[in-house]
Parts: C-alpha cells; structure tokens; sequence
C-alpha cells in the first residue's frame, strides 16, 4: 500500500472523515464554505483556533500535519483563500489530483462480527420455544 493510500485510509477514519467523504463527493474545482457549513458537515463544533489562528487551516506538507488537513489534502483538496473575519474559506483541488469517489470500504469499512451463534436457528418459532436463551442473551456472554 503505498502511502497516498495510508493517508486517505487514515482520513476516512478520522475525526474529520466526513469532510473527507463530503470533499470526495463533490465535482467541482473549488468549494466555497463558511466555517458554520463545515460544522454541519462534519457534525460538532470547530475548536476555538479554527476561528482565532490562520495556520489551523493551513494545507499539510509531507507526513507531518494535522487531522483537519489530512482530512482535505487527502480527498485532494487545498485551502486557496480564508477569511478569518467572514469565517469562510475557499477550497480547490489540487493540481495534480483529479475527482476521485470515495469506496464504501473507506466510508464504511468491513469488520468481522464474528460467526453465527451456533444455538440461534434462522425459524422464527425457535426464538419463542421453551428452554431457548432470551434474544437479547445470544450475541452476549454473560447470559
């Protein structure tokens, strides 16, 4: 895996994952956001510096960076203009990146639950009959 895709693996499962999935969804060369709308997106509140310090919106260089802007340079995005006072930014896409779709495996990535419990049939009657576990005791233990 080499590591572009590290880091788009790291990024869609961030903290700021859904910018990451918002920004690889979108078809157009730039974007143009307020702070607010970036809020929505990602479902809490931008940290204080967000709104306080520039450099929290700078573009990351090499392996070192923060999440927020793995989260766009990874998705192949840039910060081109922000506005601190209006609390909106300007998003492009990086030169060297075209459009790409995010997979469902980077938005919703697989993992094993494990196998059937070996006593749960798949007959709805076997759920009421005499002597069975209760249905909420057959994936836990403790039961």
């Amino acid at each position: 895996m080499d590591r572009g895709q590290q880091y788009r693996q790291m990024a869609a499962r961030g903290k700021y994952q859904r910018l990451y999935t918002h920004l690889c969804g979108l078809a157009t060369r730039e974007w143009r956001a307020t702070f607010s709308e970036i809020e929505a997106i990602i479902g809490f509140g931008l940290p204080a510096s967000a709104r306080l310090h520039r450099p929290w919106w700078s573009n990351q260089s090499g392996d070192n960076g923060h999440s927020q802007a793995m989260a766009w340079g990874a998705a192949g995005w840039e910060t081109a203009e922000v506005d601190m006072e209006a609390e909106t930014l300007l998003l492009r896409r990086s030169p060297a990146v075209s459009a790409r779709r995010v997979t469902l495996d980077e938005v919703w990535p697989v993992h094993s639950a494990g196998g059937w419990p070996e006593d749960l049939g798949l007959r709805r009657e076997a759920l009421y009959e005499e002597g069975t576990k209760p249905f909420s005791c057959l994936w836990t233990p403790t039961c």
